[in-house]
C-alpha cells in the first residue's frame, strides 16, 4: 500500500451491497460485477493522497528572500539585503529612513552617495562612515557583509546623535578657551608693561593699569565660577528636587542681591503675603533669580527700574517674572539665548561683565525643577522673562 494512502473500506462495503441488491433485483451478473468493480476503483483512486503543493524555487531565491525579511523586519537597525546590485529586501527601519521606494532598486541609484556606491563596489564588503545620507547633518556607519557570490547584507548605524555631542563638545571648548583667552591676554598685557617699565612708570598709569588687571581678574573669576556652575547643574539635572521651600523668601533675597547696593533703586519687587511652596534646590533657585536680576538691571535702561514679581497662574503654578525696560531684542535673536556663550552684542556684553553664560544656567535649573522658561521681547519697550514651576503640592499629586 502506498504510504499516505487509505484503504476505502466503507465505500468498498456499499459497492458490495449495492451489487446484491442488483442481484436480487435479477440484474445480470457480468453486469453487477462490473458496476461493482468500477465502483470499487473509484474509490481507490479517490483514496489517493493528494499530490503535495509545488515547492519554492530551490536556487535560494525566493527562500532567502522569506526567511530574511522575517529575520531583520523587526531590527531596530536599519537593514538591507542585495541580490547582486538591486535591494530586495529593506527592514522597518530601512524603509522609514531611506524609504519605502528602495525595494527593488539598485543599491547605487538608492543610496547615491559617493561614499556608499564605493563601498557596494568592495568585492570583499567592509565598513565606512557616510556623512549626509538621509539629511545634511547626519552621520551614519554602513557596514557589508557578503554573504555569498550572488547575495549581501547592508546594515546601518545613526552616529548623528554622537557626532552632535562632539561637536558641541568641540564648540564649547573652543568657546570657553576663546573667553579664557581675553581676560588673560588683558592680564598679561598690562602686568608686562608695569614690569618692563620697572618703576619708571608714573602713578596716575600705574593706577589704571591695576584697575584693568583687576577688572579682567574678576572678569576671568565669574566666569570661572560660571563655568563651575553650569557644570554642576548639568551633572544634577536628572536629579529632581526633594525638598519643599518658600520661594517668596528666595526670590526677595536674591533679588536684591542681583541688584547689590548700587542697583537696589532701580529694582521694584512685586511678592505675595503668603507662603509659595515648590519642591527646589535653595541655591539653584537664588542663582535663578540672580541671574535675571542682574541680566535685567545690565541691559535694560539705566534710567528705568526691573520688575520682579511672584504670583500663581490658574494652573496653580508659581510664576517669576523678570522684566526690564531696554531696547529689546530681535526676535531672530530669541531662540538662542539660551545657548553657552551666545551674545546679542558680544562687545556690549563684555564691557557689562557677562559671561554668556547665565540664561544657559537658568535654562538648566528650570528643566531640573520641571519648569518652563519663556522669554519675549519687543524692540523699543523691554524684555520680559517667565519662569513657570509647579507648586509642591501639585508635583505630589502628579508623583
Amino acid at each position: 500500500m502506498a504510504e499516505g494512502r487509505r484503504f476505502p473500506l466503507p465505500g468498498i462495503m456499499l459497492a458490495l451491497a449495492t451489487g446484491a441488491v442488483m442481484l436480487l433485483a435479477g440484474v445480470d451478473g457480468w453486469l453487477v460485477l462490473g458496476v461493482v468493480l468500477v465502483w470499487c476503483c473509484s474509490f481507490w483512486l479517490l483514496a489517493a493522497p493528494p499530490a503535495p503543493p509545488p515547492r519554492e524555487r530551490t536556487d535560494g531565491l525566493q527562500l532567502t528572500r522569506t526567511g530574511m525579511r522575517d529575520l531583520i523586519e523587526h531590527s531596530g537597525l536599519p537593514m538591507m539585503m542585495l541580490d547582486g546590485e538591486r535591494i530586495i529586501v529593506a527592514n522597518a527601519a530601512a524603509r522609514e529612513n531611506i524609504g519605502a521606494h528602495v525595494v527593488g532598486q539598485d543599491a547605487r541609484v538608492a543610496l547615491r552617495h559617493p561614499v556608499a556606491v564605493d563601498l557596494l563596489a568592495r568585492p570583499g564588503g567592509g565598513s565606512a562612515t557616510i556623512q549626509g545620507l538621509t539629511g545634511p547633518r547626519s552621520n551614519w556607519q554602513m557596514s557589508r557583509q557578503v554573504l555569498d557570490e550572488r547575495y549581501s547584507l547592508i546594515e546601518l548605524i545613526n552616529r548623528t546623535a554622537e557626532a552632535d555631542i562632539s561637536r558641541a563638545h568641540t564648540d564649547f571648548v573652543a568657546n570657553a578657551s576663546h573667553e579664557l583667552r581675553t581676560p588673560l591676554a588683558s592680564i598679561i598685557g598690562y602686568m608686562e608693561t608695569l614690569v618692563e617699565e620697572d618703576g619708571a612708570i608714573d602713578q596716575k598709569r600705574a593706577n589704571r593699569f591695576h584697575q584693568t588687571v583687576l577688572r579682567e581678574a574678576r572678569r576671568l573669576q565669574n566666569l570661572v565660577d560660571d563655568l563651575m556652575s553650569l557644570s554642576r547643574v548639568e551633572a544634577e539635572k536628572h536629579d529632581h528636587p526633594r525638598e519643599r521651600v518658600d520661594l517668596v523668601p528666595i526670590v526677595g533675597q536674591a533679588a536684591r542681591d542681583g541688584a547689590g547696593p548700587d542697583r537696589l533703586e532701580r529694582l521694584d519687587l512685586t511678592l505675595p503675603g503668603e507662603p509659595m511652596l515648590v519642591r527646589g534646590d535653595h541655591r539653584q533657585l537664588e542663582q535663578l533669580v540672580r541671574n535675571l536680576v542682574d541680566n535685567g538691571l545690565k541691559y535694560g535702561d539705566q534710567e528705568k527700574p526691573v520688575s520682579v514679581s511672584l504670583t500663581v497662574d490658574q494652573r496653580r503654578r508659581a510664576i517669576i517674572s523678570v522684566e526690564d525696560r531696554g531696547e529689546g531684542i530681535a526676535p531672530e535673536h530669541i531662540p538662542h539665548l539660551t545657548r553657552r556663550f551666545y551674545r546679542t552684542d558680544p562687545g556690549r556684553s563684555r564691557a557689562a561683565g557677562g559671561t554668556g553664560l547665565g540664561l544657559a544656567i537658568v535654562k538648566h535649573i528650570v528643566e531640573r525643577h520641571r519648569g518652563t522658561l519663556d522669554i519675549s521681547s519687543k524692540l523699543g519697550r523691554g524684555t520680559v522673562v517667565t519662569i513657570r514651576l509647579p507648586l509642591a503640592e501639585e508635583e505630589a499629586q502628579v508623583a
